[in-house]
Protein backbone atom coordinates (compact mmCIF):
# COMPACT_ATOMS: atom_id res chain seq x y z
CA UNK A 1 0.00 0.00 0.00
CA UNK A 2 1.18 3.59 -1.03
CA UNK A 3 2.40 5.83 1.90
CA UNK A 4 -0.03 9.31 2.55
CA UNK A 5 2.07 12.08 1.27
CA UNK A 6 -0.49 14.52 1.77
CA UNK A 7 -3.26 14.24 4.66
CA UNK A 8 -6.20 16.99 5.11
CA UNK A 9 -9.35 17.17 7.10
CA UNK A 10 -11.77 19.19 5.03
CA UNK A 11 -15.53 20.75 5.95
CA UNK A 12 -17.48 20.18 2.45
CA UNK A 13 -20.30 21.84 1.48
CA UNK A 14 -22.91 20.06 -0.32
CA UNK A 15 -25.80 22.16 -0.31
CA UNK A 16 -25.74 22.91 -4.06
CA UNK A 17 -27.11 18.85 -4.07
CA UNK A 18 -30.52 20.19 -3.11
CA UNK A 19 -30.38 22.13 -6.55
CA UNK A 20 -30.70 18.68 -8.05
CA UNK A 21 -34.33 16.97 -8.29
CA UNK A 22 -35.44 14.76 -5.34
CA UNK A 23 -34.21 11.78 -6.74
CA UNK A 24 -30.75 12.33 -7.52
CA UNK A 25 -29.47 14.35 -4.63
CA UNK A 26 -27.41 11.93 -3.07
CA UNK A 27 -26.11 11.16 -6.53
CA UNK A 28 -25.54 14.70 -6.97
CA UNK A 29 -23.55 15.37 -3.16
CA UNK A 30 -21.36 12.98 -4.37
CA UNK A 31 -20.44 14.30 -7.56
CA UNK A 32 -19.71 17.36 -5.69
CA UNK A 33 -17.61 15.85 -3.45
CA UNK A 34 -15.51 13.78 -6.17
CA UNK A 35 -15.04 17.84 -7.71
CA UNK A 36 -13.99 19.38 -4.66
CA UNK A 37 -11.80 16.63 -3.81
CA UNK A 38 -10.16 16.92 -7.71
CA UNK A 39 -10.08 20.69 -6.93
CA UNK A 40 -8.24 20.70 -3.72
CA UNK A 41 -5.96 17.74 -3.88
CA UNK A 42 -4.86 18.14 -7.42
CA UNK A 43 -5.68 15.09 -8.58
CA UNK A 44 -8.42 13.43 -11.07
CA UNK A 45 -8.13 9.59 -9.29
CA UNK A 46 -10.55 10.01 -6.23
CA UNK A 47 -11.68 7.08 -4.00
CA UNK A 48 -14.54 7.88 -1.17
CA UNK A 49 -14.46 5.04 1.63
CA UNK A 50 -17.96 3.37 2.41
CA UNK A 51 -18.18 5.16 5.30
CA UNK A 52 -18.44 8.39 3.73
CA UNK A 53 -20.65 6.77 0.90
CA UNK A 54 -23.17 5.24 3.40
CA UNK A 55 -23.24 8.51 5.11
CA UNK A 56 -24.22 10.61 2.23
CA UNK A 57 -26.70 7.54 1.47
CA UNK A 58 -27.97 7.56 4.98
CA UNK A 59 -31.12 9.22 5.17
CA UNK A 60 -32.21 7.96 1.51
CA UNK A 61 -31.76 10.18 -1.52
CA UNK A 62 -33.86 12.63 -1.54
CA UNK A 63 -32.38 13.98 1.99
CA UNK A 64 -28.41 13.70 2.18
CA UNK A 65 -26.50 15.83 4.22
CA UNK A 66 -25.83 19.41 4.01
CA UNK A 67 -22.08 19.45 4.97
CA UNK A 68 -19.62 16.65 5.37
CA UNK A 69 -16.48 16.53 7.41
CA UNK A 70 -13.54 14.09 5.40
CA UNK A 71 -10.00 13.17 5.71
CA UNK A 72 -8.90 13.66 2.31
CA UNK A 73 -5.22 11.66 1.70
CA UNK A 74 -3.22 11.87 -1.44
CA UNK A 75 -0.75 8.93 -1.75
CA UNK A 76 2.39 9.02 -3.97
CA UNK A 77 0.50 7.42 -7.07
CA UNK A 78 -1.80 10.85 -7.13
CA UNK A 79 -4.89 8.93 -5.69
CA UNK A 80 -6.78 10.34 -3.02
CA UNK A 81 -8.93 8.49 -0.46
CA UNK A 82 -11.62 10.02 1.06
CA UNK A 83 -12.65 8.95 4.63
CA UNK A 84 -14.08 10.36 7.65
CA UNK A 85 -12.07 11.61 10.34
CA UNK A 86 -11.05 9.79 13.52
CA UNK A 87 -12.99 10.96 16.71
CA UNK A 88 -10.37 12.79 19.24
CA UNK A 89 -12.42 12.27 22.17
CA UNK A 90 -13.40 8.52 21.64
CA UNK A 91 -9.45 6.62 21.79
Amino acid sequence: MAKAVVSRIYTVPLRDAWKASRKRRAERAINLLKRFAIRHMKSDKVKISEEVNELIWERSIQKPPRRIKVLMEKDEDGVVVISLPKEEGTE
